[in-house]
């Protein structure tokens, strides 16, 4: 893997098809760049919802009005990934003079769907841009949601260097962060940081089906943090996860053995090395936690943290982060937790240590309720 910096432009016009969050995101950043933007949905009140946002022309409006569009010098299919390998070769073959690119979450499954179809490999190029929200839809697309994230690039063996060149620039034009890839190794990585969440956070949810509501209302912020990427769509889970299985079985494997080992500890936690086996299975995952980059990518730093009560009224967060702001405190991360019908809220910042008493000082000061 190498990260790769690249001065990049982006050149239309280009053909957006799939008009969804992504795609319509795509096609706002690339608009505000003014790049000539064309989307194609499978939808028409999808595709008519992203021309109204202003992330490109409809082509549907486009053929209503009898205008010819011109051909693009780039197709970006962002499509559920099921679909995506019967794009892209479509695409290659109705666009001889287009790099074609897709950006579904997985990369070797597709390379070898286009592979066998016989396409024009030589101008594809797989890629992965790894943002998203909660929401869906063209109506919940934002020009700047690649701004700082990871876009993952995984030329096939074929992919030819104007296509290559053409991928990283889409990347860059939207303020991503470049990474280059294998496909299969795209996949055993996307597997373990991205798809194995998702498994834990739903089996973790699943469990609270049938809990009493009074139960439920004791529940913390751990609860909340660990499941709050189970709301997320069954069906595009079901065609990643099928699409992805062998590397994520994988991951279950090694989670499986944990808990195996778990189980068998706690089945009998007043015998010798019992606490310590727990201990460890804690300390091994402080670890694994540690190893995971900050906002600013590479080792994590340790910050320190300062914890403030606010209370439950609109504006109030917004102050406090003004003020942090007036102070000359630069947040690290922050956390919000608000347990429902309580009258105030815990705001949690991580700032750098050197920093930390004046904030605290500094707060006080001015009226806020530190409590940690």
């Amino acid at each position: 893997m190498s990260v790769v910096p690249v001065t990049a432009s982006s050149t239309g016009p280009v053909l957006v098809v799939g008009s969804g969050l992504l795609g319509a995101s795509i096609g706002l950043g690339l608009r505000h760049l003014g790049v000539d933007v064309h989307v194609r949905d499978a939808s028409p009140t999808t595709e008519a919802v992203a021309q109204d946002i202003g992330a490109g022309r409809s082509v549907r409006a486009a053929a209503a009005a009898g205008e010819q569009l011109p051909e693009p010098a780039l197709v970006v299919v962002a499509a559920p990934p099921d679909v995506v390998p019967e794009l892209v070769v479509e695409a290659l073959a109705a666009h001889p003079g287009a790099v074609v690119l897709d950006i579904a979450s997985v990369k070797a499954p597709i390379l070898d769907a286009v592979t066998a179809a016989g396409a024009d490999l030589t101008r594809y190029v797989g890629t992965h841009p790894m943002a998203g929200r909660e929401k869906s839809g063209p109506v919940a697309a934002r020009g700047e949601l690649f701004t700082s994230m990871p876009w993952v690039v995984c030329p096939g063996p074929a992919a030819g260097a104007a296509a290559v060149a053409a991928a990283r620039h889409l990347a860059v034009d939207l303020g991503a962060t470049l990474t280059v890839m294998e496909p299969v190794e795209h996949d055993e990585t996307v597997a373990l940081i991205s798809h194995l969440p998702q498994v834990m956070s739903s089996l973790l949810a699943s469990r609270l089906q049938d809990t009493a509501p009074h139960h439920l209302s004791l529940a913390g912020q751990g609860l909340r943090d660990t499941t709050r990427i189970a709301g997320s769509d069954p069906g595009l889970w079901v065609q990643i996860l099928a699409a992805n299985a062998r590397p994520v079985v994988q991951s279950l494997h090694g989670v499986r053995a944990d808990l195996d080992r778990l189980i068998a500890t706690l089945e009998h936690p007043s015998a010798d090395g019992a606490r310590l086996d727990i201990a460890r299975l804690m300390a091994e995952g402080n670890a694994g936690r540690a190893r995971i980059p900050g906002k600013h990518g590479g080792a994590p730093a340790a910050f320190a943290t300062i914890t403030v009560a606010v209370d439950d009224t609109p504006g109030t967060i917004a102050r406090l982060l003004t003020e942090i702001g007036e102070i000359g405190v630069n947040l690290e991360d922050m956390r919000l937790e608000h347990s429902p019908g309580q009258p105030v809220g815990l705001v949690t910042a991580s700032v750098e240590p050197s920093r930390h008493t004046e904030l605290v000082d500094e707060l006080q000061t001015r009226g806020w309720k530190v409590v940690q």
